[in-house]
């Protein structure tokens, strides 16, 4: 650990000429934009994220999902709704994401929606905290053909982990890792490459030189540490972390607590990715989590209609101009420094 090689392994089995043909067009679009300031798209998204249910059974204190916050619909991803977008996408998508709000494996047919995408050639993806890894889903995961695993794992106690993944057990998380490492052993399978991700806060930033410990004692293939959003940044918040090098934000000269990413006009994730509700709503980015900025609803037009339609454009021309304008863009990590 980290084991990184059969990774990329797995990203340039998925590569067809047609998906690097798309990838080249949608970097060269970027790269235009940038110097004319034009939001020209000429590819489609060389990744999607795609929500397969809203509902959680945690209580995390920063996500809408556990505070149970939602001012848009909730709900599951339909057969239908998902079939329509790989059929439309599937052959320039390179990876798909299966999460964006919510715990994916409360859908109730989570690994074979997987196993549809992995059988369509895609590198596939999805964020757990790893309560349902029971010994049939553990299989059905490593069966599926899933290619990456990330699990949030934030604390290496009972008492730390619950602090943050609150009603969460944190037995729970290291016995589903466990047997997912267990049946990629009986399977002989290379997938999914699993990642232990251990969201840095306050009261757990001293478990770092643990966590990984543990994650060599289990056998992932790799530790992400990872910098947590809030909304409220402030000398006193309970989660920003004492050591710098963990937090996400800095606090001024003039007081104020912002991002340390320098919010540059320019942001590659909204041209190499975008993200869709359980619902059908097409939402640019990730940090919308409450969909407020919709690009269009897939129950009325096709995805690449709405891809490559005014409203997206105009968003983009903004984000080219001040993306600081943009409220999302004000709490973004793209672009803050990268450390292990």
């Amino acid at each position: 650990m980290p084991s990184t090689l059969n990774d990329t392994r797995l990203w340039a089995r998925t590569l067809t000429g047609k998906r690097a043909r798309n990838a080249v067009r949608v970097w060269q679009s970027f790269r235009r934009a940038r110097r004319t300031g034009e939001p020209v798209m000429d590819g489609l998204p060389i990744n999607l994220s795609i929500e397969p249910t809203t509902a959680c059974n945690l209580r995390c204190p920063e996500c809408p999902s556990g505070l149970r916050s939602f001012s848009r619909p909730t709900g599951n991803l339909q057969d239908g709704l998902f079939h329509k977008v790989l059929d439309e996408l599937g052959d320039h998508l390179w990876a798909l994401t299966f999460y964006f709000q919510g715990e994916p494996y409360i859908h109730p047919r989570f690994t074979e929606l997987v196993r549809h995408a992995h059988d369509r050639g895609l590198y596939t993806i999805t964020s757990t905290n790893a309560h349902f890894l029971d010994e049939a889903r553990a299989e059905a995961t490593v069966r599926s053909g899933l290619s990456r695993l990330i699990i949030s794992i934030d604390g290496t106690t009972q008492e730390t982990y619950a602090q943050y993944r609150r009603e969460g057990d944190l037995s729970k998380v290291i016995s589903g890792a466990e047997r997912i490492v267990k049946w990629k052993r009986l399977l002989k399978s290379a997938t999914p490459h699993v990642v232990f991700q251990f969201l840095v806060v306050r009261p757990n930033e001293h478990q770092v030189p643990e966590v990984k410990q543990l994650a060599r004692r289990i056998g992932v293939d790799d530790l992400w540490l990872k910098t947590a959003q809030v909304y409220d940044p402030r000398d006193d918040h309970p989660l920003i972390p004492v050591q710098d090098k963990y937090a996400r934000y800095r606090r001024g000269a003039d007081g104020i607590w912002r991002v340390k990413n320098t919010l540059d006009d320019s942001c590659w994730r909204m041209w190499r990715g975008s993200v869709i509700t359980w619902d059908g709503r097409v939402v640019p980015c990730c940090f919308d989590k409450d969909a407020h900025h919709v690009m269009g609803d897939l129950q009325r037009n096709s995805f690449t209609e709405i891809w490559q339609g005014e409203r997206y454009r105009d968003f983009r021309r903004t984000l080219l101009r001040s993306r600081a304008s943009i409220d999302m863009c004000r709490n973004c990590s793209e672009g803050s420094p990268v450390w292990a």
